[in-house]
This record gives structure tokens, sequence and C-alpha cells, in this order.
């Protein structure tokens, strides 16, 4: 009997402490052996001159998820995870959206649904809540955590998505006791109908113009308005794919404050 179902051999093995030459030995599905010379393995992959290294976590997708009332995301499971595996990346955590009016729990099934028998990597996910009754705060939230769904994001702007200031010290105030983290999608909902609708009257309508309806003032204020609430509540929360330097300056403040508030980088269009 084979020690090894899989032997990954003679390439340069990078962790997070060291780089060198060695053979990795795997059985059932995990690492069991880094070495030198490591016994055969029922199979072989000659990795001679190439690196080795531990598959990628993409902490941020969205596979099959309804975009804003319109059509679904152009990816699904399939199509996005056989993207990632060919990237190297061997987990995903996509989003599982609250539609208004509907159950966070549901929410969650249907997105397994979606993935069930789909994916290539392994996925968990992370919950948009968009409607956060006593119920779904009280009751869902909680047990889906201690399920092991700890994480949930909320958005400051779009129609279908947005929540006001008291539903947002709700979120946090509820995230905190179950030990949940909250992602923020950090822009000033009020600020950019505004802008929107000036530029519309203008007929300034060509795609040039969504960034100027988007100003830094209107992602700024709306970091530090969420870094409050998140200072009131004494809930850390991360604030994602921050676009400018004044909203990083605002998470660059609050963490010289001593507040553990985080931010996610965003160099291109995300939500």
């Amino acid at each position: 009997m084979d020690q090894f179902d899989l032997v990954v051999r003679g390439g340069t093995v990078v962790t997070a402490a060291d780089t060198a030459r060695a053979d990795v030995g795997i059985r059932g599905g995990k690492i069991m052996a880094v070495g030198i010379d490591l016994p055969k393995g029922r199979d072989e992959v000659d990795a001679s001159g190439l690196l080795v290294l531990p598959g990628g976590i993409d902490s941020h997708v969205h596979l099959a998820q309804p975009a804003f009332g319109g059509p679904a995301m152009a990816d699904g499971f399939e199509s996005g995870t056989r993207s990632a595996i060919a990237g190297g990346n061997t987990t995903v955590l996509p989003f599982a959206l609250q539609a208004r009016g509907t159950s966070l729990r549901k929410a969650v099934e249907d997105y397994h649904k979606e993935a069930d028998g789909q994916s290539y990597c392994d996925y968990g996910f992370h919950m948009i809540l968009t409607d956060p009754t006593p119920a779904v705060l009280g009751q869902e939230l909680p047990a889906l955590v201690a399920g092991g769904y700890s994480s949930l994001k909320v958005f400051m702007t779009y129609d279908d998505l947005v929540l006001n200031d008291r539903e947002l010290l709700e979120v946090f105030d509820a995230a905190g006791e179950c030990g949940a983290l909250v992602m923020v999608h950090c822009e000033g909902y009020d600020a950019i109908r505004f802008m929107t609708e000036k530029l519309e009257k203008a007929g300034k309508l060509a795609p040039y113009y969504h960034a100027v309806s988007r100003p830094q003032s209107v992602e700024r204020e709306a970091a530090h308005r969420a870094i409050s609430h998140s200072e009131l509540t004494g809930v850390p929360i991360m604030i994602v794919h921050v676009s400018g330097r004044e909203a990083m300056e605002q998470i660059r403040r609050a963490q010289s404050r001593g507040m553990q508030n985080m931010g996610k980088p965003a160099p291109s269009i995300s939500v």
C-alpha cells in the first residue's frame, strides 16, 4: 500500500515562513509530509522548476447574485470556481444576498442550492443583510453565526440595499453580540442621488460622469459615519473596496485612536 495518495515532487515549496526545495506528500486530501526524497506515492507530479504554493483564498467574490433587481451576475458557481482553480485559488467566499422582505436564512439556503454540485473548489458565504427586522437580528443572525456564517455585509447606498443610520447601528450592535464581522460598503446614498439627478438634468450621461457623481467626499463622509457608528457600538468593522485616499485617512485616523477597524482596497470597481 502506498504511503501517499499523491506526491508533488522536486518543486520549490513556499510556506508562510520558508522557501525550500522539497516534496509534498498528500493522503486523504491532506498534506501529511513535506521533506526530501519522500516515498513514492500512488500518483506523482513532477514540480521540478516550479513553485509549490498553498491554495489561495479569494475572500470577496460575487457569484450567481441578482444585481440590484436586474440580471444575475455573469458568473455562476461553475464558471466562477473553474476560473478560481485555474488561477490557483482553492477557496472562494461569495455573498448570499437577502432580498428585502425575505428571510436571511432562506437567502443562505438558496445560495447553497446554487452552489451544490457546481463548485470546483471549497466555498463559504458572507451574508448581505438588507432587511434587519427584529426576527432577523434577534433570531436568524445569531443562529447563522453559530452555524459558521461569521461575516456579513451592509450597504450605505443603492436603492435595494441601502440601510439608514438607525438600521446600521442595530446591525452593528447585533453583530457585536454574536461575534460576527461586519463589512460595510461606504458611499453616501443621498449625496450620490443628488449628484446623479443634477448630472442627468444637465444631459451629462456618458460613462465618464459615473465617477463625477461619486467624488471622494461621498466615500469619505460615509466612511467617517460608519466608523462613528462602530465607535458608538464598540464593534469593529471592515470597510470594503476603499477607493480613495480620503476614506483611507479616515480608517488610519480611527486606528491611531485605538479602534480595530480595517479597510480593504479596491483597485477596480467593486460591489
